[in-house]
């Protein structure tokens, strides 16, 4: 007996929609799931304006695919799929993922309890943002969308050890954003503490 994925009737009924080419429907997928594909193609593409245009091709492509998805499986999760192969397709075209930084190794690992406590996900997020393209991509096709290193080389035609050299760089750098971010904690309660003692 195979898995069966339940879906609303609104959700079916606006696939059918789409699959008719009817603008209302288009309309309607696009408000549900705009905000979140805009999140994945940000994760993969620094500046603002030029996700949210991948993001809108990417719409495109769903529409013009739609009679592709079969029914079998999440829908949220197809779409996501096209996303993230159109954020990658424009990283491939402009090549700017491939910049590299050097980075001074970490002394230490950061103190994870006291960073526990007063790091947000959006703080991470933000730390992941920073990161360079080359650097972000793998990170994220890795880390968060859960891809082996063998098929990041295939997607981002790149040789699997580059793959894993961008996620190792990767991880220094946002281990040492973390130590700086702790850094900066520890001095912020120190001020605190010298506040209450005067």
């Amino acid at each position: 007996m195979g898995l069966i994925i339940q879906r609303s009737k609104k959700e079916e009924d606006i696939i059918t929609g789409c699959r008719k080419n009817h603008s209302r429907a288009q309309q309607l997928l696009y408000e549900k799931y705009a905000a979140k594909m805009s999140a994945v193609c940000r994760r993969y593409i620094k500046d603002r304006s030029e996700a949210e245009s991948v993001m809108i091709g990417g719409f495109i492509k769903v529409f013009e695919k739609i009679f592709q998805y079969k029914g079998d499986g999440n829908f949220e999760g197809w779409v996501r799929k096209i996303m993230i192969n159109e954020s990658l397709i424009y990283l491939r075209k402009n090549r700017n993922m491939y910049l590299e930084v050097n980075i001074s190794n970490a002394d230490h690992e950061p103190d994870y309890y006291l960073l526990d406590n007063r790091l947000e996900a959006e703080d991470l997020l933000e730390m992941v943002q920073k990161l360079p393209g080359g650097y972000r991509t793998v990170f994220n096709l890795y880390a968060i969308e859960g891809f082996t290193h063998k098929e990041i080389a295939e997607k981002l035609e790149i040789n699997v050890n580059t793959s894993k050299s961008q996620l190792n760089r990767a991880r220094k750098l946002l281990r040492k954003s973390l130590l700086e971010r702790e850094l900066w904690e520890k001095k912020k309660m120190v001020s605190y503490e010298k506040l209450l003692i005067e």
